[in-house]
């Protein structure tokens, strides 16, 4: 069984201009580390020309489908109907990115598929990581 979920999205641009573009992103989920979602967006999408990953919990991503929530770097809320947008926050600026929200929810069902809401503890080896620092520390 695979440890990882890949589901392209198609993201949709907010932007001064009327048009808003259609920018293709990725939205990752390891079991290795059950509690975060990664959404990417490859090199040509983003104004640095270089690919832009952001690391955010599933439950963020869960909640703001529903209501407006997130506090910090991201934040995610509804739109409209089907739609949800997600705000990414950083030094040099905020996106702001609608998404479809049945892409949302399909992605979040195969994750709980993967690992159960409220079981992602039981995906650390807490013996093996426990080891694993004994051993690096000698």
């Amino acid at each position: 069984m695979s440890t990882v979920i890949e589901q392209p999205v198609e993201a949709r641009l907010v932007a001064a201009a009327p048009r808003m573009p259609s920018i293709p992103a990725t939205l990752r989920y390891d079991r290795r580390d059950p509690f975060a979602v990664r959404m990417t967006f490859p090199a040509p999408a983003t104004l640095e020309g270089v690919e832009v990953c952001w690391t955010f919990s599933r439950e963020l991503l869960t909640a703001g489908l529903q209501g407006p929530e997130g506090h910090g770097d991201v934040r995610v809320r509804p739109y409209g109907y089907d739609r949800t947008v997600l705000e990414f926050h950083a030094p040099e600026g905020t996106a702001i990115v609608h998404v479809r929200s049945g892409e949302i929810r399909r992605f979040l069902e195969a994750t709980s598929d993967l690992v159960p809401v409220g079981l992602e503890h039981l995906q650390f080896d807490l013996d093996h990581d426990l080891a694993e620092l004994m051993r690096d520390a000698c």
